[in-house]
Parts: structure tokens; C-alpha cells; sequence
């Protein structure tokens, strides 16, 4: 089977393109052929195919009135991206195209071309987008469902996006402009929901029942589960206002003799470490960006993995790569998360945004035995092992590719 994939970006800069990367290189040892088409950058992975790959805008700065003018117009409508996806679909003829995250960078330009070609076409919903114009749903510190019906504007009045007016308007109006067109559902034969939250989530604002499938995000099961004793519990992530770094840090506070180690960094970091300092909260440590083996060894050593979120996390990354190690988890109860971590069993469900319940969950951490961490850890590893195996993702992947 010729495969086409179809991601803005191609790097390792995010859990979308790790996993990108993964699926295509099992896909290839199953012996398709698969292609990809994105943007141009000098972080990109080799290509064979990096010939139809386009300009990369960077659309986090101001470059004067006429390249942003430029920017904008591809932001709704990318012409070079329209004609790479008529070149490459002509010279490849895929039997599928698989779309990721392709807003911004490549626009609904591309879905023209798809459509006329006939050929069947998939795409994995990695975040909310394709319902709001805040792909996170996450505004002025609380998960926001304001757009919802069509009232895209809400973007632009709260400043969802950006700082910049121009700029909330620009997501607002490429909104609006594709679903007036229904861009993604003419185009579109089956949307691929990593979690069944996003899956309800998505039809609760009006998109197609019958076009969605559940596939949960697979992640390698560690060969030798995590030892755990080494005393303190682990965030790893962006630190950024809709992770809720900052409520695990008060409840950390709460907690002296719980050592607290934050791998990562993000715009709050600065903050954050202020915030700690200023509760006394000496037992927390900021490690910064950590490399993925080191990663490793620390949750290895780690009582509980810590994922303290305020926005709808879909399937996130740092959650499944802990359960796959076999260590305790400590989420908040939001978004797809109460699909991975049961109450008690592999780990504690907590109120999102509310310290004391994040304190009492560490306090009920710190009240268990280590073999009873392992224990918990060993649930989560069985877990892993019944629904997230890349085995059998990529099998459920092909039998939605045939229509």
C-alpha cells in the first residue's frame, strides 16, 4: 500500500511528530510504501520526499506590514502547499493520505486537491482544532467552550491565540472560512480520535457521528518495570499556564518531605521557579530540559509521575511512557486522562486546578509502601500492554485506510 502522511511539521519537535516518525518507519518495516509531505527546516528528518516540501513560515514574529501580509494569506490559503499536494498525489498516486496536524503551516488548501484525486483520506485528531480556533480550548486560565456553534469571534474578544488582535482575528476568520466551506468533513472519510473524550467532544460541536473511530495512542511497554525508591515524584512536560505546573507546586509546598523533581521548559518557567521560592517550597527542583534516556532512569527511580493539567490533555505522551515503566500516576481528572489512570489502581484521579486535592494525593502517596507503588505500577504496565501496543495500533491504522 502506498501511504502519503501530510504534518506540518517533520523534526521531533512535539508528540505529534515522534509519533508521526515512529508509525511511518513500522509502516515501512511492513513493507508499504510511505511518503510524507511538510515544511521545509533544517531540523527535518532526511526525506526522499523533501523535494515537494514547502516554506515554513515562522508566524510568532512580526517581519513588517508586507511579508505579514504574505504570512497571512498563506495562513488561510497556501498556495505552493495546494500545488506540492497536486504534485506529489500525481507522482506518487497514494492509495491513502493520512493527515496530522496540517492548520497554519499548510491550511485547508491542501484538502482541494485530495478531494478532486478520489483518494481516500484519513486524519488523527492530535488536538481540538479541527472544532476551535484555540486548538487547546484553554483561555485566561480555564478550559474555554466559548466558540462552540460557530462563534468563532470569542477568539478574537478573549485573545485566545495570541496577545495580538491581528493575529486572533486571522485564526478566527481561517475558522470560520473552513467550516463555511466544511473543508475537513468533505474531505475527510474517517477522523481518528486518540481518546474517547476527544471523540465525544467532537460530535458534542457538530461534527460527523458516523466519520469517527477511536484508535488510543500506543507507547512502548518498558522491558524491566521501574524500581521506584528513590523518594521523590517526577512532572516532565512544557511548562506553560495550561499544564497547571503551578498547582502541583502549591500542593508540593504542602508536602515538605516529598522531593519534587520538574523536567522542562516553556514561557512560565521563570515564574514558576519564582513561585516555588516564595512558598518556601525547597523540596521542589527544576532539572530543565533532561535527554529521553535520562528521562528514563528518572522515572525509573521515581515514586509517581505527576501530570497536573487544566486544559483537555487528549492522550498525553509523558502519561503513557510512565504507565508503560510502571510507575503511579497523579493526574488531574480532565480530558482523556480519566481513560488512562483509574482512581486507586494505577494511580489517583484529582480535581483539576485544586491544590488541596493535588496535596492529599501526594499525602496519600507518601502513606504507601514501595511495593505497593510497584503494585500500582504493575497495573498500569497491564493496561499499556491490553490497549496501546504499536502492534496493534498500526493494525487498527490499515483496516481504517480500507475503505
Amino acid at each position: 500500500m502506498k501511504i502519503l502522511h501530510v504534518n506540518k511539521f517533520f523534526d521531533f519537535r512535539g508528540g505529534t511528530e515522534m509519533y508521526l516518525h515512529r508509525v511511518m518507519k513500522m509502516q515501512s518495516a511492513n513493507g508499504h510504501d510511505v511518503h510524507i509531505l511538510s515544511t521545509r527546516a533544517e531540523e527535518n528528518m532526511p526525506s526522499a520526499d523533501a523535494g515537494y516540501f514547502v516554506h515554513r513560515f515562522d508566524f510568532a514574529h512580526h517581519d513588517g506590514f508586507r511579508e505579514d501580509m504574505r504570512k497571512a494569506k498563506a495562513f488561510i490559503w497556501n498556495t505552493e502547499a495546494k500545488r506540492a499536494t497536486e504534485r506529489i498525489i500525481h507522482d506518487v498516486k497514494p492509495d491513502v493520505i493520512h493527515l496530522h496536524n496540517i492548520y497554519h503551516h499548510l491550511s485547508t488548501s491542501i484538502l482541494d486537491p485530495i478531494r478532486a484525486s478520489g483518494i481516500r483520506c484519513v486524519q488523527t485528531l492530535h488536538d481540538l482544532k479541527l472544532a476551535c480556533p484555540n486548538y487547546k480550548m484553554y483561555t485566561q486560565g480555564s478550559v474555554c467552550e466559548r466558540c462552540k456553534g460557530g462563534n468563532y469571534w470569542n477568539a478574537v474578544s478573549h485573545r485566545c491565540l495570541t496577545h495580538f488582535m491581528f493575529g486572533n482575528a486571522l485564526a478566527a476568520f481561517e475558522m470560520d472560512f473552513a467550516k463555511s466551506r466544511q473543508a475537513y468533513e468533505k474531505t475527510v472519510s474517517m477522523f481518528i480520535a486518540p481518546s474517547e473524550f476527544y471523540h465525544r467532544k467532537m460530535i458534542e460541536w457538530g461534527e460527523p457521528a458516523n466519520r469517527f473511530v477511536t484508535i488510543p495512542n500506543p507507547v512502548d511497554l518498558a522491558d524491566v518495570p521501574a524500581k521506584g525508591g528513590g523518594g521523590f515524584v517526577l512532572y516532565v512536560g512544557r511548562l506553560s499556564q495550561e499544564k497547571g505546573v503551578d498547582i502541583f507546586i502549591r500542593a508540593a509546598a504542602q508536602v515538605p518531605n516529598l522531593i519534587v523533581k520538574i523536567v522542562g521548559r516553556g514561557p512560565e518557567e521563570a515564574r514558576l521557579k519564582e513561585l516555588a521560592q516564595s512558598l518556601g517550597a525547597d523540596n521542589v527542583t527544576f532539572l530543565g530540559f533532561v535527554p529521553p534516556d535520562k528521562v528514563n532512569a528518572l522515572r525509573d527511580r521515581a515514586e509517581a509521575v505527576i501530570v497536573p493539567s487544566l486544559w483537555y490533555e487528549n492522550s498525553p505522551l509523558a502519561l503513557l511512557e510512565a504507565m508503560g515503566q510502571g510507575v503511579p500516576i497523579i493526574a488531574s481528572h480532565i480530558g482523556g486522562m480519566g481513560e488512562l489512570v483509574k482512581d486507586g489502581e494505577n494511580g489517583w484521579l484529582v480535581e483539576p486546578g485544586n491544590v488541596e486535592s493535588f496535596a492529599e494525593a501526594l499525602r496519600r502517596l507518601l502513606g504507601r509502601t514501595c511495593e505497593q507503588h510497584r503494585a500500582m505500577g504493575d497495573i498500569g504496565r497491564e493496561m499499556i500492554r491490553a490497549r496501546h501496543g504499536w502492534k496493534e495500533h498500526i493494525e487498527k491504522l490499515e483496516k481504517v485506510y480500507r475503505p
